[in-house]
């Protein structure tokens, strides 16, 4: 069955015109679309002291605070390697603290400070801000964000080459 599979879905790639073709590869798409996306979040977060990643771990903490950072890696998709530069930054702002956790010495617990959890109010208008930005419907938006959820989880679940 599986090789039926392989055969429907080569025969769907073989209907492109040029399957090499760069504005044919999803990637391609993916990336520029990231870059794009990405670099509307710079001017809106300036003025909060944040880049676009320490955004995300604040929009993590916001919701979930306190979190392991083991937890905190794994909810963003991130490794700890990269992560943890990230939290010294929000800590040197006085945004975040890390706490050994006393359940388990081992373990760091992440958490807002007040001036983290007051943040949030600013970044309250960022969402709208963006779709402003980007000129689009948000129901459009939301149908985007269901398909990117279901590329990333079927790319997590592909078997690598």
């Amino acid at each position: 069955m599986g090789g039926l599979l392989t055969e429907v879905r080569m025969s769907d790639i073989g209907d492109i015109a040029d399957p090499l073709s760069l504005e044919n590869q999803v990637c391609f798409a993916l990336a520029v679309a990231s870059r794009s996306v990405i670099g509307l979040y710079r001017p809106v977060l300036e003025p909060m002291g944040l880049t676009h990643p320490q955004y995300l771990v604040m929009l993590a903490l916001w919701q979930r605070a306190p979190l392991s950072v083991k937890d905190l890696s794994r909810l963003l998709q991130l490794e700890p390697a990269t992560l943890s530069p990230l939290l010294k930054r929000l800590e040197a702002a006085g945004l975040i603290e890390r706490r050994r956790s006393r359940a388990d010495e081992r373990s760091l617990a992440v958490t807002l400070t007040g001036e983290g959890r007051a943040l949030r109010e600013q970044a309250e208008k960022i969402p709208a801000a963006i779709v402003e930005r980007l000129g689009m419907d948000v129901a459009e938006l939301q149908g985007l964000h269901q398909a990117l959820t279901r590329v990333i989880a079927a790319a997590g679940g592909a078997r690598p080459g």
